[in-house]
């Protein structure tokens, strides 16, 4: 019997739909990914990730091997310990982006005249020059701005980072999507240093997964399950693609018939062109699935609103929620949303409980504690 699918071997698994979530007009790209796990014999929960292992982008391969001068046939140890091309190598195992501070001290190490510049790079004390550096520039910007190094094909993968998978929030519950995952996907690209970029696995999946079988596998998320008991009211929070475990989380509710009640909000830039899965949205509604959906589109008024402005907005309601036994679910951006809504949780547990601070954010702890606020930030 063959060994069982997982990270370490991943399950070749098929691109069945991509189709946009976004309408004219939108300033984001998102889409929405349906993917094989037939024959896989994987299985998976509601909350749980799947991770994805992607390719580079061709062209900056052919754009890394002409800084370099190397060919690209270059045979070089594949981490298996087989000689492959260098071109493989490069567009399978290594990322072209985050330049190590390997590849920093091997460009020391050629470019003695750098020394003064790249010492700074290298300083621990620097860590930030560092980081502000790099920040949006890849192997071959670095490369390019010291032409005095020249890597062989065997040093130059040797100090290139790991290429590593990518985990998205599953979006489809397994109760009605048994055999396929379907994921929410917002496509990253801009320009920055003169230069196109773009999202690695983003990219992949939105331009280049149709075109044969890619690596996949289950990530499990133990700490981000929907509650056992289906009577306990369940307040999501999922702006944007932190929308996508919440769609699985409903699914799978009307298919069990849950009789708690769910409220969801839901945040993105403007109503006419983001408003993700707005007819399933509706449809729970009407079905009573969802009992509540609360929306904050920032940018159809003047002054911008937020999903915690909206938790804000609602307060008393929140509060009672939670007083029942509630649930609370936060997924998205971890930076900025998910603090930012933390915040405005223990601002109501003030406000409605009438507790001072310190109290608040002891009870949000014992909140955490009971596992009734969970989250799965990135």
């Amino acid at each position: 019997m063959s060994a069982p699918y997982s990270r370490k071997n991943p399950f070749p698994a098929r691109l069945l739909e991509s189709r946009s979530l976004t309408q004219a007009g939108s300033g984001k790209e998102t889409l929405h990914f349906e993917v094989s796990l037939e024959g896989s014999g994987l299985s998976y929960e509601p909350g749980d990730s799947l991770g994805v292992f992607p390719t580079n982008d061709p062209t900056e391969v052919e754009d890394l091997l002409v800084v370099t001068g190397l060919s690209g046939e270059e045979m070089v140890p594949a981490p298996s310990g087989n000689l492959l091309p260098l071109r493989e190598i490069l567009t399978r195992y290594v990322t072209l982006r985050e330049p190590s501070k390997q590849l920093l001290a091997a460009l020391l190490a050629k470019c003695p005249e750098a020394e003064n510049e790249l010492s700074e790079f290298l300083d621990p004390e620097a860590k930030r020059v560092l980081n502000d550096w790099v920040d949006g520039r890849d192997v071959a910007d670095v490369l390019l701005a010291y032409p005095c190094a020249n890597f062989t094909a065997e040093e130059l993968v040797k100090v290139l980072r790991k290429l590593q998978p990518r985990l998205y929030s599953i979006a489809s519950s397994p109760k009605v999507f048994p055999e396929a995952v379907h994921l929410t996907v917002a496509v990253i690209r801009y320009h920055l240093h003169g230069k196109k970029r773009q999202g690695v696995c983003t990219t992949f999946l939105a331009d280049r997964a149709k075109e044969k079988t890619f690596p996949v596998f289950i990530h499990t998320a133990k700490h981000f399950r929907p509650p056992e008991d289906t009577s306990l009211p369940l307040i999501m929070v999922g702006p944007g693609t932190g929308v996508a475990p919440f769609r699985a989380f409903l699914q799978d509710r009307e298919k069990v018939g849950a009789t708690g009640k769910t409220w969801l909000f839901f945040g993105e830039r403007n109503r006419t062109s983001d408003f993700f899965y707005e007819e399933e949205m509706n449809h729970w509604l009407r079905k009573g699935v969802l009992q509540r959906l609360d929306t904050a589109f920032s940018r159809d008024q003047e002054h911008k609103i937020y999903v915690q402005d909206r938790m804000m907005e609602n307060a008393a309601e929140l509060w009672k929620w939670l007083g029942e036994g509630g649930y609370f679910y936060v997924c998205g951006d971890e930076a900025h949303m998910a603090k930012d809504v933390h915040g405005a949780l223990q601002r109501i547990a003030m406000e409605q409980g009438g507790m001072s601070q310190e109290t608040a954010e002891s009870w949000v702890d014992e909140l955490k504690k009971a596992k009734r606020y969970r989250r799965d930030v990135y």
